[in-house]
C-alpha cells in the first residue's frame, strides 16, 4: 500500500489495538483536509451525497466510470459555490483508484470522508438466473462492489489513524442481508462489502475512525426506477436527498454513541 504514491506502508496493530504506520513519520502525514471523496456518483444517492458535503463546506471529490454521470454534478457544485474534482475511475482496478487518490491528496488534500456508493458491476434488471451467470461476470461484480472498497479504504485510512479521525461509509442493500432467488450477481458482493465494512469497523474504531455500513430497503427515486414503476406513488421510493441527509448525519455522530449498521426505508416498505 502506498500513501501519495511514494511511502510504502504497513499497518501494525498490537494487543492494546493502537495502531501504528511502520514507515510513515508523522512530520509526513499532512493533516486531513474538509475533502469528500465519493465513488460511484450518479444521478442519485452518489450526487445527492457529493451535492449535501459540499452544501457543508467540503470540497468534493467524484469518481465514476462515467464522465458523462460526473460533469453535471460538478457544474451543480460550481454553480452553487462548492468546489469539486471529478475523476473518471475503474473502480474495479486498483491501480486506477490508486492514482485517482494521488490526484486528490495533491490537488484538494487528504480526505476526511470516503462514500463508497459503487455497486457491482454487470448487474442487470431482471436479473439472470445463476445458471446463466458467466464466472467471469461474477468476477468482475466482486471488484467494483468490494476490492473497490477495499483499495479506497487502504487510501484514506493511513491519514485518518495518523489523525484519529475520520468517516467511511458504505452503501448496502437489502441484498447484503438477504439473497433473493435470481439475485446472486447483487446479493454475493453485497454481502462481502458488509462484512468488510464490519472487519474495518472493528479494526479501526478504536483508533476514533467512524465506519458505518447503511442498508438501502427499497427502491431509490431516480428517472430509470420511475419510469419501470410509473404506477407506484411518490412514497413508495426512497429520496436520495433524504439518504444524504442520513450519511451527513452519520458523520456528525458524537463517537460516544457511534451507528455503523443502518437501515432506511420508505414508511410503507414491507420488512
Amino acid at each position: 500500500m502506498t500513501t501519495s504514491g511514494k511511502v510504502a506502508s504497513t499497518l501494525h496493530c498490537g494487543v492494546d489495538k493502537v495502531c501504528r504506520l511502520k514507515g510513515i513519520f508523522k512530520a509526513n502525514m499532512a493533516p486531513l483536509s474538509k475533502v469528500a471523496v465519493v465513488i460511484g456518483v450518479g444521478p442519485g444517492i452518489g450526487a445527492a451525497s457529493a451535492k449535501k458535503f459540499a452544501s457543508k463546506g467540503y470540497a468534493v471529490a467524484l469518481l465514476s466510470r462515467s464522465i458523462d454521470k460526473l460533469t453535471p454534478v460538478e457544474s451543480e457544485i460550481s454553480k452553487a459555490g462548492g468546489k469539486a474534482l471529478s475523476l473518471p475511475t475503474d473502480v474495479g482496478k486498483p491501480a486506477e483508484v490508486i492514482a485517482a487518490f494521488d490526484t486528490i491528496k495533491e490537488q484538494l488534500g487528504h480526505p476526511e470522508v470516503l462514500i463508497y456508493n459503487a455497486g457491482p458491476g454487470g448487474v442487470t434488471f431482471p436479473p439472470p438466473s445463476a445458471l446463466d451467470l458467466k464466472p467471469e461476470v461474477f468476477e468482475g461484480a466482486f471488484s467494483s462492489g468490494v476490492v473497490g472498497a477495499l483499495t479506497a479504504s487502504q487510501q484514506v485510512l493511513p491519514g485518518f489513524i495518523e489523525n484519529q479521525h475520520g468517516t467511511i461509509i458504505f452503501t448496502g442493500a437489502t441484498a447484503a442481508v438477504r439473497g433473493g432467488a435470481k439475485f446472486s450477481l447483487l446479493s454475493a458482493p453485497k454481502f462481502a462489502l458488509r462484512s468488510l465494512a464490519q472487519s474495518l469497523a472493528r479494526e479501526f474504531q478504536p483508533q476514533k475512525i467512524h465506519i458505518a455500513h447503511v442498508n438501502i430497503d427499497g427502491v431509490v427515486d431516480l428517472p430509470r426506477t420511475r419510469a419501470s414503476r410509473q404506477d407506484k406513488p411518490d412514497d413508495f421510493f426512497l429520496k436520495p436527498a433524504a439518504i444524504a441527509d442520513t450519511y451527513w448525519a452519520l458523520h456528525e455522530q458524537d463517537s460516544s454513541a457511534w451507528t455503523h449498521e443502518l437501515d432506511v426505508r420508505p414508511a410503507g416498505e414491507k420488512w
